[in-house]
C-alpha cells in the first residue's frame, strides 16, 4: 500500500472513532411514517448533493434524523460548480476555513489534504485547488455514509396531508415519494434563473453565453470576446478565454473601476454569522443590502490571471445598452462609452429571482413571500432586485404571501444563495457553514419535534423503564 493510501486509511479510522465518540444522544426519536400510498415516507429529503446538501445531511444524521434521502440531478462527482462552470484555479476562501466537517477535526479539509499530500504540502499551499475541493467533498460524503441518488431531479412539490408529495425524475422514469420535510440546497439558481440583458439573450446561442453555461473556449481562439461584469466569475471566464487563445478579451464594467473590496471577508466573524438572522428586518436589510450591492470582490490572483495578458482590456463606466448582429456576422454592441464589435459575448450578470421559472416551485410560486412584500425600507435603501429575494422564516422555510393558501410550504426549507437576505452568508457559502448548518438543522428538527409533540407526550407518560431494582425492603 502506498504511503498516501496508508495515511488516508488511518484518517478514515480516526473519522470513525471520532464520530463514535460524539454520537450523543444516540437514542432514535422519530417513529416511521407512511405516505398515502402506504409506502414508508422519509423524514427529510434534501435536493442537492453539493457542499450545502452534504453538510445538511451530515448535521441531520448527527441529530439522529437518519431516515433521509439526498438527490442530485448531476452525475456523481459533478455536483455543484467545482468541475463544471467554476473556472477559477482555486477556491477564494482561505484554506483554513472549515465547513462540511461540522467541527469534527478528522473531517476537515486540512486533515484530508495532509493525509493525501503530506503536511509539508499543506504548509506550502496558498489556496485550495477547486478539483481538490470536489474530491474532498466526495470523501466526506462517503466517510459519513450519506445516501445520495445522482442523476435524479425534483420536478414537482405538492401537499399530501401532513406530508409533501415529491415527483422525482431519473433515467429509470418518474417516481413519487413522500417526506415530512424538504431541503432545497440547489445552489445559485435555486429560486430563479441565470440572467442576462434581454437584448443579449435575444441573440442566438452561438454569439453569447452566461458564465454558468458550458462554454467551448477552444472555439474562441482567435476571436474578440466581450465580457459583461467585473465580478470574480467574469474575470475567471475572461482569463479562461485568454488562456484558450482569444485574439483579445474586453471586460466591461458599469462602475468606473471594478469592485475590489470583498464584503464577505468582513462579515466572517462569529457574532455576525450566528446572530444576523435574529436582528429586526431593518438591520438585516441594511447589512445585506450593503453586502450584495458591493457584490463579490475578486482576489489579486484572479486579476493577475487576466492582466498578465497584453490583449486583455478593461472598460470602466461602460454598461451595455444594446446588441445586434451586423452585416459581417459579428456582434455590434452599444455601450455607455460608445460602440464596440465582438465575436462572442459572455455575461457575468448573476441570477434573477423568478420562482415560476423553477419547475419544483411552480405550484406555489405565486404565494412565496418576498422581502419587498414583507418589509418597506427607507427610500435611500430601496432596491427592487433585493426585494425579490424570498423572506424566510427562522427555520429557513418559505412563508406565505397570502396566509392559509399554501400552509404546506412551511415544510420546505431553502438553503441556498437565495437565503442570504434573511440569514446573511449561509447556503452556498463555505465560510458560513459552521454557524448556518446548525441553525438549519435545529430548525428542521424543531419542526419535526413540534409536529410530533402529542406523540412524544404520550410516549413520555407511558415510559416506565426502571433504573434500579430495590432489594431488602419489606
Amino acid at each position: 500500500m502506498r504511503m498516501e493510501e496508508t495515511a488516508l486509511a488511518q484518517l478514515e479510522t480516526q473519522v470513525r472513532a471520532d464520530l463514535a465518540k460524539i454520537a450523543h444522544p444516540r437514542m432514535p426519536w422519530l417513529d416511521p411514517v407512511s405516505g398515502p400510498d402506504g409506502r414508508p415516507a422519509h423524514d427529510v429529503v434534501i435536493v442537492g448533493a453539493g457542499q450545502s446538501g452534504i453538510a445538511t445531511a451530515f448535521g441531520l444524521m448527527r441529530a439522529r434524523v437518519e431516515n433521509i434521502r439526498v438527490i442530485d440531478k448531476a452525475p456523481r462527482g459533478l455536483e455543484g460548480p467545482w468541475l463544471t462552470y467554476a473556472r477559477m484555479h482555486t477556491l477564494r476562501s482561505p484554506k483554513d476555513f472549515t465547513g462540511p466537517d461540522l467541527d469534527v477535526p478528522s473531517l476537515t479539509y486540512q486533515s484530508w489534504h495532509e493525509a493525501r499530500f503530506g503536511e509539508a504540502d499543506w504548509e506550502a499551499l496558498d489556496l485550495i485547488p477547486r478539483e481538490y475541493w470536489a474530491e474532498y467533498l466526495l470523501w466526506v460524503r462517503d466517510r459519513t455514509g450519506i445516501p445520495v441518488d445522482n442523476e435524479t431531479a425534483l420536478t414537482d412539490i405538492a401537499p399530501a396531508g401532513d406530508l409533501l408529495r415529491l415527483t422525482l425524475k431519473s433515467a429509470s422514469g418518474e417516481e413519487i415519494v413522500h417526506t415530512r420535510k424538504l431541503v432545497l440546497a440547489t445552489g445559485q439558481e435555486s429560486t430563479g434563473r441565470w440572467w442576462m440583458p434581454e437584448f443579449v439573450e435575444n441573440l442566438t446561442a452561438r454569439f453569447r453565453a452566461h458564465t454558468a453555461d458550458a462554454i467551448d473556449f477552444d472555439k474562441l481562439a482567435g476571436k474578440v470576446v466581450a465580457v459583461l461584469g467585473a465580478g470574480a466569475s467574469s474575470l475567471d471566464n475572461a482569463a479562461t478565454a485568454l488562456e484558450a487563445g482569444a485574439k483579445s478579451v474586453h471586460l466591461f464594467c458599469r462602475r468606473a473601476r471594478p469592485q475590489v473590496v470583498q464584503p464577505y471577508r468582513w462579515i466572517t466573524f462569529a457574532g455576525f454569522m450566528r446572530n444576523l438572522s435574529d436582528l429586526d428586518d431593518a438591520w438585516r436589510w441594511r447589512f445585506m443590502r450593503r453586502v450584495l450591492s458591493l457584490r463579490e470582490g475578486f482576489p489579486q490572483a484572479t486579476w493577475d490571471r487576466c492582466a498578465r495578458h497584453d490583449n486583455f482590456h478593461l472598460h470602466g463606466a461602460a454598461a451595455w445598452q444594446d446588441a445586434r448582429i451586423d452585416a459581417d456576422g459579428r456582434v455590434a454592441l452599444t455601450t455607455a462609452q460608445g460602440p464596440f464589435t465582438a465575436d462572442f459575448l459572455i455575461c457575468g450578470t448573476g441570477i434573477e429571482n423568478d420562482y415560476a421559472a423553477r419547475p419544483e416551485l411552480a405550484r406555489f410560486a405565486h404565494n412565496i413571500l418576498s422581502w419587498g412584500e414583507a418589509y418597506t425600507p427607507p427610500d435611500a435603501e430601496r432596491d427592487e432586485r433585493l426585494g425579490r429575494f424570498p423572506y424566510l422564516a427562522r427555520d429557513y422555510s418559505f412563508m406565505e404571501r397570502e396566509p392559509g393558501e399554501t400552509q404546506w410550504i412551511r415544510h420546505i426549507h431553502l438553503f441556498s444563495i437565495a437565503s442570504t437576505m434573511s440569514f446573511g452568508a449561509s447556503g452556498s457559502s463555505i465560510n458560513a457553514m459552521t454557524s448556518a448548518i446548525p441553525k438549519l438543522v435545529n430548525g428542521i428538527t424543531g419542526g419535526l419535534f413540534r409536529d410530533d409533540v402529542e406523540k412524544h407526550w404520550a410516549n413520555f407518560e407511558a415510559y416506565d423503564v426502571p433504573q434500579a431494582v430495590i432489594r431488602g425492603v419489606e
